[in-house]
């Protein structure tokens, strides 16, 4: 697939295309943990190929995991068994630390599992692309370091913050290459620290690193989507500066106002909030806020409705269905 042609096409078709950041309620329909889906690929696949078969999406993606490549390096990783893992403390502490720090291999922790999710979701979605996911470079560093230490040590010693960068990036990179020879069409970078930076220091802290990556690997047949739920709109600019097919905004901005400030060519996706909307409204108010975000951006070809962020465990399906029952009756609508 030419998926920079499918960009194009996305932009230039009349109605509107949903690709939501969902597999929680594919893993709890099909009765497993989320414990389970994301320590081992062949169930995560099952999830992905479920959501793929129920509902239009029009790209199917895996679970939104920022604990992965943090693991590999050594970081440790809680396992709730129905919630998502998250990182507990912290592995450096001191600039030695950073130094001393080696670069994981991609057989690391649970690094390969997700590379078997890839392959088995390319394998078993034939009709639509599949996108992958990582975490983008300073939402790692802040990981390994604290987050806290981290935004205090990028003034105190900024050479540090760099060198803890550059192996961040470097695994990175090597692990998108990993997926994307899986053949997946993409990737969804999730870089939300970012968003804790001003426009200036997120350039100089995430966006020279996540461009360099950009470089390397997008092509015709692959992209990165560069998500940020960070971004209140107040580092966009930044975002764009990557070279990132497309961006996915969380529902802390205003999808409208930054679309206005994003070349018409790069994909605005985003940003109906995933908890309040997707896993505490009703099928009624999902519809009604779907709806409204819908006239809000109908000006924009390049907007991509969808979650702000990866939808939660214990996400109604009847609230998923009202998200697209909604796209469907404004696509109806335009017609």
């Amino acid at each position: 697939m030419n998926i920079r042609q499918w960009c194009q096409d996305i932009i230039q078709r009349p109605d509107r295309v949903a690709i939501p950041i969902m597999t929680h309620p594919g893993i709890e329909e099909l009765s497993y943990k989320v414990r389970q889906a994301i320590t081992d690929g062949d169930i995560h696949a099952k999830a992905i190929k479920y959501l793929a078969l129920r509902y239009p999406t029009h790209a199917a993606s895996v679970i939104m995991d920022l604990t992965v490549e943090a693991e590999a390096f050594g970081a440790d990783v809680v396992f709730p068994e129905d919630e998502i893992a998250t990182v507990t403390g912290h592995m450096l502490s001191t600039p030695e630390d950073i130094h001393a720090l080696e670069i994981p291999s991609l057989a690391a922790a649970r690094v390969p599992e997700y590379l078997k999710a890839s392959v088995i979701a390319r394998r078993e979605i034939a009709d639509r692309p599949v996108f992958a996911g990582c975490i983008g470079p300073f939402s790692l560093a802040g990981r390994l370091f604290d987050m806290s230490d981290m935004m205090m040590l990028i003034y105190s010693n900024p050479e540090a913050a760099h060198e803890l960068l550059e192996k961040c990036t470097a695994f990175i990179t090597r692990y998108i290459a990993a997926l994307k020879a899986t053949g997946i069409e993409g990737v969804l970078m999730a870089e939300p620290a970012a968003g804790l930076l001003s426009n200036d220091d997120c350039m100089t802290f995430s966006s020279i690193y996540v461009k360099r990556i950009v470089q390397l690997l997008q092509d015709e047949q692959f992209i990165i989507i560069l998500h940020n739920c960070g971004n209140t709109g107040h580092c966009t600019e930044a975002m764009v500066a990557t070279g990132a097919a497309g961006l996915h905004l969380g529902n802390k901005c205003d999808l409208a106002d930054v679309a206005t400030h994003v070349p018409s060519d790069i994909l605005v996706m985003g940003n109906l909030d995933p908890v309040s909307v997707f896993k505490s409204s009703t099928p009624e108010e999902v519809y009604k806020e779907t709806t409204q975000l819908l006239v809000e951006t109908r000006q924009f070809p390049n907007i991509v409705i969808s979650s702000g962020c990866d939808t939660p465990p214990h996400t109604p399906l009847a609230n998923v269905d009202a998200f697209f029952s909604a796209i469907a009756d404004f696509n109806k609508g335009l017609a």
